[in-house]
């Protein structure tokens, strides 16, 4: 699997054929969506609604949007963010992990989520948190699979669900 970062346009827009690409990834992943509500209709993802919720996304400091590729085809974004808004945490964030819905169940989400913390480890981040909707049990299980423990509950920062939020311990870099 290959991570990069998302290249914007000059213009800052996403470019097309990536665009599509996202577009159909954020789609296969009806499930999720109808759960979240990140989209007005989990059945009918469109271009336009990708761009903007990554926009959003990436108009905070210190957010990235990374792409995950397998043998050329995108199977998953992740965003994480270096740092919480509530200044009293100091961890770094994965705020989504996806992966094409027809690439699931073959590792890469572990895969994805492993290089994600080398990149904080690397970068000298003692641990990763990320928050899960109390409404996702497969979410919570794939998290708690990975070492992540709960560490709390509360209401998450854009719609005031429900979650649980995880943290992870990363260990020191390997020599």
């Amino acid at each position: 699997m290959h991570l990069t970062p998302l290249a914007l346009t000059s213009d800052h827009d996403i470019p097309a054929p990536l665009l599509t690409e996202l577009t159909a990834l954020y789609a296969s992943n009806r499930e999720f969506h109808a759960l979240s509500g990140d989209f007005p209709d989990p059945d009918d993802i469109r271009p336009e609604q990708v761009a903007v919720a990554l926009a959003d996304e990436l108009a905070n400091p210190g957010v990235e949007a990374l792409l995950a590729r397998s043998e050329g085809r995108l199977v998953g974004v992740v965003i994480t963010l270096a740092r919480h808004p509530d200044p009293a945490d100091p961890d770094p964030w994965i705020g989504l992990l996806l992966i094409d819905a027809g690439a699931q169940r073959r590792g890469y989400g572990r895969q994805l989520a492993g290089l994600v913390e080398e990149r904080f480890r690397a970068a000298g981040r003692a641990a990763v948190r990320l928050a899960v909707l109390d409404a996702n049990p497969k979410g919570l299980a794939f998290w708690t699979a990975l070492g992540y423990e709960v560490i709390g509950h509360r209401a998450d920062l854009q719609l005031g669900r429900p979650c649980a939020v995880l943290r992870k311990e990363l260990g020191e870099p390997p020599a």
